[in-house]
């Protein structure tokens, strides 16, 4: 059984690939090894994979990566919130050309292919389900105003009494409201999946990936995952940024629960067009990752609370995971606690650059955060 993994040079390609040849797959991976993420890093490819170097957008490279495949993942993609807001072109012919090219060299190889699986994001929900303290009632809060975020008022309020919101687990069945290019990307990569599946009879599962953390993370890329960025901060002696309050929640997942999610999904008949969160259903701040992550790397530095906010960001959310458990029999394994532990026994031995001075100084040159 051969698979093709787009993107699988990157963080969770690479634990993905391992996971495959583990399980017996022949892979083929399709990278760019786009020097935002590889630059100064060790390729952590497995060495019995087949690599590729090529752009996800060229239909020649793709069409031959495709060639006698039976099972496809399609992780490629320019990845960042903040970074996404003002290189706009960039990410939208990445994300958007780049499914469009896969999808469209795959009505070739459709006869062969029996699944395939497409990296979605939890920020297409833009903020997440909340519940009113007073009422009980669910709601599904649009972006806060500006004038709210200037005020720094940072918690959404409820439209009826006016109480501040309690984050509430997302379900998959909530509204969409993309609050980034990135996430705009996201949620187009799904529907593009799910209409050419539709058309052409092959399943897909899109998996809404929440904040996935683990070894092997492109530490000096400012615009990946925030226990990436304050690790960097850290592991340079200087402060983790933190935005508004730093009581902004995610739901962190670690990398080899995400590769176990994705490897059930591989197979026929789990999640056949269904998007499914993958995460864990456990909230936790900003402020408790920098405080864990010193913790580990033994540095004793307090985050920088900048007290503004920035253009695309929300305030909680973290997943539902029924539909998981029940399409793809996924349980999370990695407890925050113990998967903090191993990246910060994996940290200790990095010496990454840090640029996230730089890459928030861009942010402010365009008015996207203060």
């Amino acid at each position: 059984m051969r698979v093709l993994v787009t993107g699988g040079a990157g963080f969770i390609g690479s634990h993905l690939v391992t996971r495959l040849l583990s399980d017996g797959y022949e892979v083929r991976v399709l990278d760019s090894l786009d020097p935002q993420v590889h630059e100064g890093q060790p390729l952590r490819l497995d060495p019995e994979a087949e690599l590729v170097r090529g752009d996800v957008r060229d239909p020649e490279v793709v069409r031959g990566c495709l060639a006698g495949v039976e099972r496809l993942v399609h992780l490629a993609g320019a990845v960042g919130v903040g970074q996404s807001m003002y290189d706009i072109a960039r990410y939208t012919s990445v994300n958007a050309l780049g499914a469009a090219v896969v999808l469209e060299e795959a009505i070739q190889s459709r006869s062969e292919l029996q699944k395939a699986a497409v990296a979605s994001s939890m920020t297409i929900y833009g903020e997440g389900l909340y519940r009113c303290p007073r009422e009980g009632a669910l709601h599904e809060p649009g972006h806060r105003s500006e004038a709210q975020l200037a005020q720094r008022v940072w918690e959404p309020r409820c439209p009826d009494c006016g109480a501040s919101l309690e984050p509430a687990p997302t379900p998959e069945g909530k509204r969409l409201s993309p609050a980034s290019f990135y996430a705009i990307g996201k949620r187009d990569h799904e529907e593009m999946f799910l209409a050419w599946s539709a058309a052409y009879g092959v399943p897909v599962t899109p998996l809404r990936f929440f904040s996935v953390y683990g070894p092997g993370q492109a530490l000096s890329n400012p615009y990946t995952g925030v226990a990436a960025i304050f690790a960097s901060r850290l592991l340079n002696g200087h402060p983790p940024v933190v935005f508004e309050d730093g009581a902004q929640s995610r739901d962190f997942v670690h990398v080899s629960d995400a590769v176990s999610a994705l490897a059930s999904a591989l197979e026929p008949g789990r999640g056949d067009g269904t998007p499914v969160n993958i995460g864990t259903g456990e909230p936790t701040t900003v402020l408790e990752v920098a405080r864990v992550l010193g913790d580990q790397l033994g540095v004793a530095i307090e985050p920088q609370r900048r007290d503004s906010y920035r253009a695309g960001d929300i305030r909680h959310c973290f997943a539902d995971l029924t539909l998981a458990s029940d399409l793809l029999g996924y349980s999370p394994a990695v407890s925050f606690e113990s998967g903090m532990r191993e990246l910060g026994g994996w940290l200790a031995e990095q010496r990454p650059d840090d640029l996230v001075d730089e890459a928030t100084a861009a942010l402010v040159a365009r008015g996207l955060t203060t």
